[in-house]
């Protein structure tokens, strides 16, 4: 099965969401798909023969495959539909309506204007938000700026001379524009640029206003008017701005740069977004040694290279400023025929996809090393001599901690066999404070009054002690070196635990993280090697590996916590009902701010009101 050929390429995925592309024999993209972590998702398709013809069709014909790491799902899902409609990949032509999500369309052109719910932005003057994904939320939105603001939701020619006002007025979702003794254009144009601040997330300028307009109505014994502006900024407070980097509004085009160099090269990842969506994605690489060069100078041979057989787009967004910028937009414009701007965009959207485009150029680098990596032989001999050790390091263990503020504090452990990791062997810790707990008058070694752990020194102390406690009666096997990742205070901690273990005879020694220098037990001085230095770069290997197990596994914790354990508590949630919440407000704070209806709707009234009593209680 030629999917299998990749196997050790999908080993190496990050776990988070993005796009998937599945290639054939021609270089064409066969199939595209969206992952909530692309590692698990790609993983499934090796044992995935059998499911269906289709996907057996699929299976035989893959030969190559490509990611684009994205901050949500929601931003998967924008990209996907992008590029499947640009691609147009022949196996998910069955499987899509090839639709387009939904914007809101805020007519600013009309006297009076309205919100309304549109399939496509044009440039006509008026202000559109979006893609809303799903495309209920742009009901939910535009609901929202009835309740707050009272915008207008009737599709009436108004002049403002109508003899009394509708049901709506009654019943506070909208202040009556249509008579104009109850609501004079002033006002009722403020009441558009609190909409227009809703939809385009400038949420601080827009809880400034009502909270102004609420001092107002209370000064003026207005307390009922008071009371709704207050809710109102409790509600705007509440509303996270859910930043959808794949599509935007925007209607120009644009290219997107992100950059990542090191020793053994750079990579660079480039979106192409025309009419506000990213469209297509490419990538270009280098393993020579960059080590003299700059970012800027990488850069600019980047985009000569890049737009040799390109037309450059009216705007090029970059992380830094290229060399010999004014030449190369001189170069640039005439290859277009038309200005071309080269930005680098320091704050908003702009920046936000900047720094999305250099995350997935940092996984292509990291997909570089290790394919190209040193050969394991020359690099563990020179481990050897460096550490002086008796023999060739054939087994090498290495352990890291993960907490936040001393909150799900976890350890891993990794593996490294004859240079090559082995993902078998690795294990995953949590820790219980037991050695801060016994040792609570020791320096050093405390935990939280709640039982946090806050001291990575006896967390390792712990760790290292559970582990070899374990191998001692297993027998082995017993590693040629132990790496821990920290300075003298982490490596100390280590060797008291296997002291107390009576394995004071085993190797260790600490990679501290900022200055990449070696802390061994019987040196004062660290011990400082070449950035190129083949024993460096696998020792930094092998820590990276253990730092992205153990952070991996701490934010699975913290999700689970977060997000699984709380709902499990409200009566008559199960699981099928858990992953529905889930699925359809996207995290425990989208349940916490749904609304009863909304919640009704998703799963049934008697369930919405367990949820909300739950909540409510909470607070």
């Amino acid at each position: 099965m030629p999917i299998r050929d990749l196997k050790e390429q999908i080993a190496r995925l990050p776990e988070q969401p993005g796009v998937y592309l599945y290639g054939n024999a021609a270089g064409e993209t066969i199939y595209v798909g969206k992952a909530r972590s692309l590692r698990d998702r790609v993983r499934s398709y090796l044992t995935a023969h059998g499911s269906s013809p289709k996907t057996d069709a699929l299976l035989r014909e893959v030969t190559s495959l490509a990611v684009t790491v994205t901050d949500s799902v929601v931003e998967a899902l924008a990209l996907e539909n992008s590029l499947i409609k640009t691609r147009t990949p022949k196996y998910n032509i069955l499987l899509r309506d090839d639709k387009n999500y939904p914007y809101l369309k805020l007519t600013t052109t009309e006297r009076y204007p309205q919100l309304l719910v549109v399939r496509r932005v044009d440039d006509d003057g008026n202000v559109y938000a979006g893609p809303f994904i799903p495309g209920s939320a742009a009901r939910r939105t535009m609901d929202l700026a009835h309740r707050l603001f009272g915008l207008r939701s009737c599709h009436e020619v108004l002049n403002g001379h109508r003899d009394r006002p509708c049901l709506e007025y009654d019943i506070k979702r909208c202040v009556a524009p249509c008579v104009e003794a109850i609501c004079p254009p002033e006002r009722y144009a403020d009441t558009v640029q609190h909409t227009r601040w809703l939809l385009e997330g400038k949420t601080d300028a827009l809880i400034a206003a009502v909270r102004q307009q609420m001092a107002d109505a209370a000064a003026g014994e207005r307390f009922e008017e008071a009371a709704r502006l207050r809710d109102a900024i409790r509600t705007l407070e509440d509303r996270r701005d859910r930043q959808q980097k794949m599509a935007t509004v925007d209607t120009g085009d644009r290219d997107v740069f992100g950059l990542k160099r090191g020793e053994i090269g750079a990579a660079v990842h480039v979106f192409l977004v025309r009419h506000g969506s990213v469209r297509e994605r490419a990538e270009l690489g280098t393993g020579h040694d960059l080590a003299g060069d700059t970012d800027a100078a990488v850069l600019t041979a980047a985009l000569q290279q890049f737009y040799e057989d390109r037309v450059p787009p009216p705007e090029i967004h970059v992380p830094v400023e290229p060399d010999d910028r004014d030449a190369l937009v001189e170069w640039l414009v005439d290859r277009s025929g038309q200005a071309v701007r080269l930005l680098v965009p320091q704050r908003g959207e702009k920046r936000q996809l900047v720094d999305l485009a250099t995350r997935n150029a940092w996984h292509a680098y990291r997909e570089r090393s290790v394919v190209d990596a040193t050969p394991p032989e020359p690099a563990l001999e020179r481990l050897q001599e460096v550490l002086r050790l008796p023999t060739r390091p054939a087994r090498v263990d290495c352990f890291d901690i993960s907490t936040l503020q001393g909150s799900e504090t976890v350890a891993s452990m990794v593996v490294c066999l004859d240079g090559q990791m082995a993902r078998r062997e690795y294990r995953k810790f949590r820790v219980r404070g037991t050695y801060a707990a016994s040792h609570r008058g020791a320096a050093g070694a405390s935990g939280s009054p709640d039982g946090r752990l806050n001291n990575d020194f006896a967390a390792m102390h712990e760790v290292v002690e559970r582990r070899y406690r374990a191998v001692q009666g297993a027998g082995g096997p017993f590693p040629d070196l132990i790496i821990i990742d920290g300075g003298r205070g982490q490596l100390d901690a280590a060797y008291a635990a296997l002291e107390g273990l009576g394995l004071a005879h085993l190797m260790a020694v600490g990679l501290a993280k900022k200055e990449e220098v070696i802390v061994t037990r019987d040196a004062v001085t660290p011990l400082a090697l070449a950035r190129e230095d083949a024993a460096l770069r696998l020792l930094q290997r092998i820590r990276d590996e253990a730092h992205r197990f153990a952070v991996t596994f701490h934010r699975q914790s913290r999700r689970r916590r977060d997000l699984t354990s709380a709902l499990d508590e409200i009566p008559g949630v199960g699981p099928r009902r858990r992953r529905q919440l889930l699925a359809t407000f996207g995290s425990l704070a989208g349940i916490r701010r749904a609304t009863r209806e909304e919640l009704a709707t998703a799963v049934g009234a008697k369930l919405a009101d367990a949820v909300l009593a739950f909540f409510t209680a909470q607070t």
